[in-house]
């Protein structure tokens, strides 16, 4: 069973980052997100697993954000998945804006990925060109839609 026993977190100058300690193929499951501490209001050390609903993460706090992650944070099934070839000791990030809406503390992306974002602050602040070229969980994708109608209802006020 996959296990956070295969990250470890490195620390240098300040800076954390979550690296893995053996190599993992596309798709493969890498470890399970935890929830022993559900909250209802984000904070630096918290995924958005729900409209309403953040996690403690733990270990997986140091998971860094890329506009060219290589994984997926699963929230409905609370999985993280390899989303393609990684290898032993590489450093593992995520795509924020796949899990939260608006980020409680934004700030300017240097990953140097050539789709890159620029400025990270959440799914509610992107356009769906952008965001449709990523993996979104569920909560994110019905916000999305909520936001869009009531887009549409405005206009029809007009």
């Amino acid at each position: 069973m996959a296990s956070m026993e295969t990250l470890t977190i490195k620390t240098e100058n300040k800076f954390r980052s979550l690296i893995s300690k053996r190599a993992y193929a596309k798709g493969e499951l890498i470890c399970e997100i935890p929830t022993e501490k559900v909250v209802n209001k984000a904070n630096r050390f918290t995924v958005q697993i729900g409209r309403d609903k953040h996690t403690d993460v733990g270990k997986l706090a140091a998971l860094n954000h890329s506009c060219d992650p290589n994984v997926i944070l699963d929230t409905e099934n609370l999985l993280m998945y390899a989303c393609r070839d990684i290898e032993k000791g590489e450093e593992l990030s995520f795509f924020y804006p796949s899990t939260e809406w608006e980020m409680d503390a934004p700030f300017i992306c240097l990953c140097g990925a050539s789709s890159c974002i620029h400025v990270v602050a959440g799914a509610r602040f992107l356009p769906l060109s952008t965001l449709e070229h990523h993996y979104l969980n569920q909560h994110i994708r019905e916000m999305m839609i909520e936001l869009l109608n009531n887009t549409e209802k405005l206009l029809e006020k007009r």
